[in-house]
């Protein structure tokens, strides 16, 4: 199968205007998502509605295709770029812009999805451990996964699910593997332009996760797991993490 990696990327960020460019260790963010990447697939290219963050991505020998500001969604913009750059491309994976600690073996796990040939959408869990504190299930900010006895998601919710009845919250996590989602996904190629021109759902709308637009109506996604814990970047605050969690590996 051929698979290209797009990384949406805008400039205009509410909490974090210009993150994708922040620097981190030397390299700008959107850089070290780029070459995480890069280890993995052939094609990769950021998607972006910025020239600063397309003249960053060429400057540093990335490849980045310009794309409409008027998207509501990374979804919308990678689904415009596939289009823009053309070629005959079986599965398409969108891998987050402020994610510059994506492994290698998250990204190879959510192509093997795709060996299943049920899987139209696929994306990946974490477990949750033992040893976790609860508020870390509890966390609304970090979305919780259930799927069927055949890898697939049945649903996706801010809440935690399932709810373990007759059992104190406080040993919930020894009772059940609840699975933490993990914001890393791919399509098929036709299914990824099918799934934007679908309208908004009730259930994205009350849980605003745009996922249970595409499982209200009707598609499969495919839930690979991964035991690695990646370090998204919202705000200034979590760049500062990022920075203390990259000092201590080095």
């Amino acid at each position: 199968m051929k698979f290209i990696g797009i990384i949406p990327a805008r400039y205009a960020s509410t909490r974090f205007p210009g993150k994708p460019l922040a620097m981190l260790d030397g390299k700008t963010i959107i850089q070290r998502v780029y070459e995480q990447t890069s280890k993995v697939l052939e094609n990769v290219y950021v998607a972006t509605d910025d020239d600063r963050i397309f003249n960053a991505v060429e400057g540093f020998g990335g490849k980045a295709v310009m794309t409409s500001a008027c998207h509501k969604s990374g979804t919308d913009r990678i689904e415009e770029a596939v289009k823009k750059i053309g070629g005959d491309f079986d599965v398409v994976i969108n891998i987050q812009g402020d994610e510059p600690f994506i492994h290698a073996t998250q990204i190879e796990t959510v192509c093997k999805c795709f060996e299943d040939g049920d899987t139209q959408i696929a994306t990946l869990g974490k477990p949750f451990t033992e040893k976790q504190d609860f508020a870390d299930l509890e966390n609304p900010n970090s979305p919780k996964l259930i799927t069927d006895n055949n890898g697939y998601a049945m649903y996706f919710s801010r809440s935690i699910i399932p709810y373990i009845r007759n059992v104190e919250k406080a040993e919930w996590l020894g009772k059940f593997p609840f699975l933490k989602h993990i914001g890393l996904y791919a399509y098929r190629t036709k299914v990824l332009e099918e799934i934007t021109r679908l309208p908004q759902s009730s259930l994205e709308i009350a849980e605003s996760l745009e996922q249970l637009r595409w499982l209200q109506n009707g598609y499969r996604i495919k839930v690979g797991l991964t035991d690695v814990e990646t370090i998204g970047i919202d705000t200034p605050e979590d760049l500062e993490k990022a920075k203390d969690f990259l000092n201590r590996r080095k």
